[in-house]
């Protein structure tokens, strides 16, 4: 009698397994996250037996290693150091380069640009190694989403053109590896993992399934060979990347590429990097010539601005461990209906109401007749609570319909009774505000900080900052 062949259920999220189905995942609450496969065989527990009574001291032959393992001070530290891509704000963010045998797993929405910033990769990759070996200099690129046709007027309009640039159109993951094998890259870019096919794995490209044996292959391909990968992610509506949540966990690095489609900015962070921190934060520019590097984001932020109008404050916010400088505008006009509107665009929507609630009792800046306006310039997000001073202020500032003091910035928390609460790393976004010019500060007191060519003022709550600025009826 044949013996029945066991499947088991598993949780694309989590990982959890269990012998039947569920609709909901007991481990992490997800729904419908549960996907039947084939478990493991009596041949794989066999070998695991094997190896456990070897280990246990029984006379047991077990598998011969391709590599012994050798002591650690063995092992040569050039395995580690890090490759430059060219491009220094993917270097920021990946620490200090790729390492060789890693996976690099680029995440973003569709449009966003992912595809056109890995071509410039490899391009800067075979312009960087120029002094390597004819191979180590090569880059492969394999695309399944476009024709090579495509990604060529790509590289010819944003000029990345190469002749150490390969390309190829394959989906079959047997084929990628015939490829590496004849050509012996440098740099592998597969684009996207959710579309390669792994035969002799059941489903269809961007299942559970075949995902997680793609990504586990070509894992192995750069574990062995010391061939980087970067690989393109897809993500759901949730932002989250598309796929079992296994993917994340197989590869070394996560990045997330993001933007807004009626904005040219782009931001590159860090989700996960086993070789560096995680709190870097690289910035793009979109262009009609291709993904340029935004080396000094506030600037950018600032560039159009002149005259200080009124209704108009910056702040210093902190996105990861970078200071970037940033304007916040207020507009408030007649109420048009009985409730008056609150429209905050780029800020926390929750927090600009509750801002303006303690600027009119704490600080007698009435806002309930009026439909206020909050947003900030350049398309950059910001959702920390340093931000509430220069918000508070600009919402006075268009209210009175005065100018607030130039090249002064805004910085602090505001609590429910006006007080100014100390935000972290003060001193990191003083000197970026005295590096672009600013040469007033207005901070939380009890911050004890010294920037060269700026004036501190420190106040205790809203209303003394109003009154410190203002002249005074």
């Amino acid at each position: 009698m044949a013996k029945k062949v066991r499947s088991v259920h598993t949780c694309s999220e989590c990982g959890y397994s269990c012998p039947k189905w569920l609709g909901r995942c007991p481990e992490c609450g997800s729904w419908g996250t549960l996907v039947e496969s084939v478990a493991a065989s009596e041949g794989s527990r066999g070998r695991a037996n094997v190896v456990a009574q070897a280990i246990a001291g029984d006379a047991v032959l077990g598998l011969t290693p391709s590599t012994p393992a050798a002591p650690i001070t063995k092992i040569s530290a050039a395995a580690s150091q890090a490759l430059p891509t060219g491009i220094s704000e993917l270097d920021r963010v990946l620490g200090r380069g790729i390492i060789p045998g890693s996976v690099v797993l680029l995440a973003g929405e569709p449009g966003v640009g992912k595809s056109t910033l890995l071509l410039e990769v490899a391009h800067r990759w075979t312009k960087a190694a120029a002094d390597t070996a004819e191979s180590s200099r090569r880059a492969l690129y394999v695309t399944a989403e476009e024709s090579v046709g495509q990604v060529r007027g790509r590289a010819e309009r944003t000029g990345a053109l190469s002749e150490d640039l390969y390309l190829a159109a394959e989906s079959e993951l047997d084929v990628i590896f015939g490829h590496v094998e004849k050509l012996r890259p440098g740099l592998v870019i597969v684009d996207s993992v959710q579309t390669m096919h792994a035969t002799g794995v059941e489903g269809v490209p961007g299942g559970v399934a075949q995902s997680r044996a793609v990504t586990a292959a070509l894992t192995t391909l750069a574990k062995t060979s010391g061939i980087p990968v970067l690989l393109v992610g897809h993500v759901t509506k949730d932002g989250n990347v598309a796929g079992p949540r296994v993917l994340e966990h197989l590869v070394d690095v996560v990045l997330h590429f993001e933007g807004d489609r009626q904005s040219n900015l782009r931001m590159l962070r860090g989700m996960k990097n086993r070789f560096g921190a995680t709190d870097e934060v690289g910035c793009f520019e979109q262009t009609s010539e291709g993904i340029r590097e935004v080396p000094d984001p506030s600037g950018l932020f600032l560039s159009h601005r002149g005259d200080t109008p009124d209704g108009s404050a910056v702040t210093v916010a902190m996105d990861g461990v970078r200071p970037m400088l940033a304007e916040v505008q207020a507009l408030a006009v007649p109420a048009s209906s009985r409730n008056p509107r609150r429209v905050v665009t780029g800020l926390d929507s929750n927090r600009v109401p509750m801002v303006l609630a303690v600027l009119m009792a704490r600080a007698g800046v009435d806002t309930s007749e009026k439909d206020v306006y909050v947003a900030t310039v350049g398309g950059v997000k910001i959702q920390e609570p340093a931000t509430d001073l220069a918000v508070a202020m600009a919402a006075y500032s268009t209210i009175r319909q005065q100018a607030l003091p130039p090249r002064t910035v805004f910085i602090g928390e505001l609590g429910l009774a006006g007080e100014l609460r100390r935000v972290p790393e003060i001193q990191r976004r003083l000197r970026e505000a005295a590096r672009l010019g600013y040469t007033r500060a207005v901070i939380p007191a009890g911050a004890k900080v010294k920037v060269e060519g700026m004036k501190v003022d420190s106040v205790h709550t809203i209303a003394e900052a109003i009154g410190l600025l203002t002249p005074k009826n």
